[in-house]
């Protein structure tokens, strides 16, 4: 099992925001169906950092980073957490907004501090969740915190300009709104690959349903097909939801077995949800 590392306590106050797993329990094999998504991130982030001679090998430079994109519960942050369990690299995760800071100066501040810490660290990965917080596009504006959030966004550019791409150091961002991302973000040289997730298709979905039914005790009416094939905007989330709270429905009832109707109710909860009538945040 790979170890990620962990911050030394001297590290600036401001780090504490990040959060540092000791070691990421999530594996490849608990994603579904998202083989090609997997195959790209291996690439460009696993590779660099297990095997960076087979770059200079064949004389090409690896990606500094990468941005997931797609809706949100579709497997971006899981898959994150998966290739830092597939290396030995220090795992440092933010959520944008967190980058904002109370106090003015203290956005760009911490941005430096994050990537001073992943070159001391280094192997490293930097994970910024919802980059969208920090990385929309630039307009003129009179609001100091949109002042603010410019200030962090530019010192971010400075930091992805300011490591080679051959360091030890990678950057995944993650995001539901790529389209309103400023251009500069993404430019070849910063963010060099981009991996969409979208929505689970028909055989996602059945790989999906497998993986969180698999230590489930199923009824005999259970027909995972039903649920696979409903004409249903479903993410992985929704899904791992959905077995979460059959499973629930069962133990409210003393009953040591899934049913048909445990996973129909909760996945009308589910869709009930996703509707807006109840924060999504409240059941992701």
């Amino acid at each position: 099992m790979s170890i990620v590392g962990i911050l030394a306590d001297d590290v600036d106050p401001l780090v504490s925001v990040m959060k540092v797993d000791k070691a990421p329990l999530e594996s490849y094999s608990d994603i579904g169906g998202l083989d090609q998504q997997i195959q790209e991130i291996k690439e460009a982030v696993e590779l660099p950092l297990t095997h960076p001679e087979l770059y200079e090998d064949i004389g090409i430079k690896p990606p500094k980073g990468v941005i997931l994109y797609g809706p949100p519960g579709t497997g971006k942050t899981l898959l994150a957490k998966a290739v830092a369990n597939e290396t030995s690299a220090t795992f440092l995760r933010v959520v944008g907004s967190e980058l904002i800071q109370k106090y003015l100066g203290d956005g760009p501040k911490l941005v430096r501090e994050m990537f001073r810490v992943a070159n001391e660290q280094a192997p490293s990965i930097v994970f910024i969740d919802e980059i969208d917080a920090v990385g929309t596009k630039r307009y003129d504006t009179t609001s100091g915190g949109e002042r603010e959030i410019q200030r962090t966004m530019l010192e971010l550019l400075n930091q992805l300009d300011g490591f080679d791409q051959a360091a030890d150091v990678k950057v995944i961002l993650a995001t539901n709104k790529i389209e309103s991302l400023d251009p500069a973000l993404l430019r070849p040289g910063r963010i060099d690959r981009k991996i969409e997730f979208p929505l689970p298709d028909i055989n996602t979905k059945r790989r999906i349903f497998q993986i969180h039914t698999s230590k489930m005790t199923l009824a005999d009416d259970v027909d995972l097909e039903e649920f696979v094939h409903s004409k249903d905007d479903l993410s992985g989330a929704d899904i791992k939801a959905i077995c979460t709270e059959a499973g629930m429905l069962a133990l409210r009832e003393r009953r040591m077995r899934v049913t048909a109707e445990d996973l129909r109710k909760a996945r009308e909860k589910a869709l009930y949800r996703k509707k807006g009538n109840i924060p999504e945040g409240m059941y992701l």
